[in-house]
């Protein structure tokens, strides 16, 4: 798959999720299979008014590539602002702007987000102004509509694709859903269908046979997978591996898991230069990365437990306590 002049070897991206794909977990993400990795998104109004944690969200590890930034807001002159800084400080590959959201503080309180699909002219200035004013290939990743009475992502769609874009995401929920009921892959491949761009399909991938359903039902270019890999990186080379070969393979081992995990918290520990907020931000990272493991009456307890750690020597503690079960 192409995406503008960006070969992406493989049909697996790794989703954005705001407080959780920053660099160490998308260089995991990138390590264990994703084709594709995506930032969590950036407020271009962060952008325009210089905001310091703003601007330390846009940081890339050079072994990321190819990756994806992304962006969001609703006014058209801060997202050319942002477009041009970024395009010119950011080594990212791709600009992602994101028409999704469904956060009350990103769709309601700053009209962002799925909030744009409620205005699909908006949405075709805003793609057009920043596919004008970068040589980055730009994408956007949409919902289905606001809610099940205003389902439109396919005119969205022809309106992105018409203002230059150079791909599509697709999450087959409306915003009302947020993460709700099942995705509906039926109106992806209306998407897929409606356009001559690569669409990327989003919404209940959590496994191989899952990712090869999704594919073989809407014909989309790519999954992508953001949940399902929280705390579970390893689900990108088992859907690869499945949809080469049609087997499941193996989890894996606990020594893999135990040296994903501790170094997934070291980097996390480098980047934010401080090990107490790291640790505490791992926590819930932790109680993602015990729910692949074998269930054994302790878990539950360690599950507790993981959300209190504040040392790295803490989290070596928790583990062997697994481990000695």
């Amino acid at each position: 798959m192409k995406i503008g002049n960006v070969e992406i070897k493989g049909k697996l991206v790794q989703g954005p999720m705001a407080g959780v794909s920053n660099p160490p977990f998308r260089l995991i993400s990138k390590e264990k299979g994703a084709n594709l990795v995506c930032a969590e998104m950036v407020s271009v109004e962060g952008m325009t008014h210089n905001n310091k944690k703003t601007f330390s969200m846009l940081a890339v590890e050079k072994q990321e590539h190819p990756m994806s930034m992304q962006i969001f807001g609703n006014d058209v002159e801060s997202f050319i602002v942002a477009t041009k800084w970024i395009d010119e400080n950011v080594d990212c590959d791709i600009i992602d702007l994101n028409i999704g959201c469904p956060a009350p503080k990103v769709a309601v309180r700053s009209a962002s987000g799925s909030s744009l699909l409620k205005t699909p002219e908006l949405i075709y200035d805003i793609v057009k102004a920043v596919v004008e004013n970068t040589s980055k290939p730009v994408t956007a990743k949409i919902r289905l509509g606001w809610d099940k009475e205003s389902v439109n992502a396919v005119e969205v769609s022809k309106l992105i694709e018409k203002a230059g874009a150079s791909a599509i995401t697709v999450h087959g929920r409306t915003r009302s859903e947020f993460y709700s009921g099942h995705a509906d892959w039926e109106k992806i491949k209306e998407v897929k269908e409606a356009v001559n761009i690569p669409v990327i399909g989003n919404g209940d991938v959590i496994d191989g046979p899952s990712a090869k359903a999704m594919l073989d039902l809407t014909g989309c270019d790519a999954v992508m997978i953001s949940r399902g890999c929280q705390g579970n990186p390893w689900i990108f080379r088992e859907i690869a591996h499945y949809l080469e070969t049609g087997e499941e393979l193996a989890k894996p081992s606990f020594e893999e898991w135990k040296e994903t995990v501790l170094k997934h918290a070291k980097m996390l520990i480098d980047y934010k230069q401080d090990e107490g907020s790291a640790i505490r931000e791992f926590r819930k990272h932790l109680t993602w990365y015990f729910a692949v493991l074998p269930k054994t009456e302790i878990l539950n307890q360690l599950k507790e437990e993981a959300n209190k750690i504040n040392t790295f020597s803490d989290l070596e503690d928790i583990i062997e306590k697994y481990k000695e079960v």
